[in-house]
C-alpha cells in the first residue's frame, strides 16, 4: 500500500518539476510535451479534418478570412511558429474558429454571421492563436496525464483497501476534479486567451473596441447558457469586463501601431 502510494507520489513530482513553465502573462503552467510533438499532433488533426469537412468555396470570403488571419499571424513571434500558417474555412454553420500548433487554423462560415466587420473576426483569430502562443492545447494535455496518475492511484488505494462504493466514491472525485480543477483551468486558458489575442489584433492595427461589440454579439447568439462555474469558457459578461479592463492599453497600442489592415468580406 505504501509503496503504492509512493510510487504515484513520485511520479507525479517528477513530472511535474521536469514540466513547470510559465505562460505569457506570468501564470505557472505544467508542459510535458515537447513543440515539436504537438506541431505535429496539429498538422495530423488537420489534415484529417480537411479530408472529412467541407471546405467553403467562395473565393472572396475565403480571401477576406485569410487577409484577416495573416495581419494577426504576422504579429506572433517565430518561436511559437516560423513557417507559412495554413487557414481554411470551413462550410459549417457552427459559430466557431480554431489554432492548432504548427500553424493551422480554421474558420466556420457559421462564425462570419457573428464577427460583423474585419475587427469582430480579428478578435476571434487572435484569441485562437493566443491559445497557440500560450501553448494551452500542451497544458491541457499535461494536466490531464497527472490527473489521470491521481485517479488511478486513488482507485488502486479504495479497492486494495475494499472500501464499499468506491465506484462511486471515484465518480465523485472525477466530478469534482472536472468543475474544481479541470474547467477553472479552461476558463483561465479562454481569459488569457482573450487578452493575447486583444494584444495580437490591436498591433495588426484592428480596432481592439469591437472585441467588446463582438461579444456582445456572441451572447445575443447563444441564449442557452448555463452557470459559469460548470462552464468551461467564462460568461460573455466576465470576458466583456476583463477586455474593457484593459482595452486603454489596447487602444494605445493600435494607434502606435503602423499597421491599418484593409480586409473585407465582400
Amino acid at each position: 500500500m505504501k509503496s503504492l502510494r509512493f510510487s504515484a507520489l513520485a511520479l507525479t513530482c517528477c513530472l511535474f518539476i521536469q514540466g513547470c513553465a510559465t505562460s505569457p502573462t506570468g501564470r505557472s503552467q505544467l508542459k510535458l510535451f515537447s513543440k515539436d510533438q504537438l506541431a505535429n499532433m496539429g498538422s495530423q488533426a488537420f489534415d484529417s479534418m480537411k479530408s472529412e469537412q467541407p471546405i467553403a468555396k467562395q473565393t472572396v470570403q475565403n480571401s477576406y478570412v485569410e487577409c484577416v488571419a495573416r495581419a494577426i499571424t504576422a504579429q506572433v513571434n517565430p518561436s511559437v511558429f516560423s513557417g507559412e500558417w495554413e487557414v481554411v474555412v470551413f462550410e459549417d454553420d457552427q459559430v466557431n474558429a480554431f489554432a492548432l500548433p504548427g500553424g493551422k487554423i480554421g474558420v466556420y462560415t457559421g462564425l462570419l454571421n457573428v464577427a460583423k466587420n474585419e475587427h469582430q473576426l480579428a478578435a476571434v483569430l487572435g484569441h485562437e492563436v493566443g491559445h497557440v502562443i500560450a501553448e494551452h492545447g500542451n497544458e491541457r494535455m499535461s494536466n490531464s496525464a497527472l490527473i489521470g496518475i491521481g485517479l488511478e492511484a486513488t482507485n488502486a488505494l479504495l479497492q486494495s483497501n475494499e472500501v464499499s462504493h468506491s465506484s462511486s466514491i471515484m465518480a465523485a472525485i472525477g466530478l469534482g476534479v472536472q468543475v474544481g480543477v479541470q474547467l477553472p483551468f479552461s476558463r483561465t486558458h479562454e481569459s488569457e486567451a482573450d487578452l493575447i489575442g486583444l494584444t495580437l489584433m490591436a498591433q495588426a492595427g484592428f480596432d481592439p473596441r469591437e472585441s467588446v461589440a463582438l461579444w456582445h454579439n456572441m451572447a445575443a447568439a447563444n441564449q442557452r447558457s448555463q452557470p459559469e462555474f460548470l462552464s468551461t469558457h467564462p460568461a460573455p459578461d466576465t470576458r466583456i469586463t476583463q477586455l474593457q479592463k484593459n482595452m486603454p492599453a489596447a487602444l494605445n497600442m493600435q494607434q502606435k501601431s503602423p499597421h491599418r489592415p484593409v480586409c473585407k468580406a465582400k
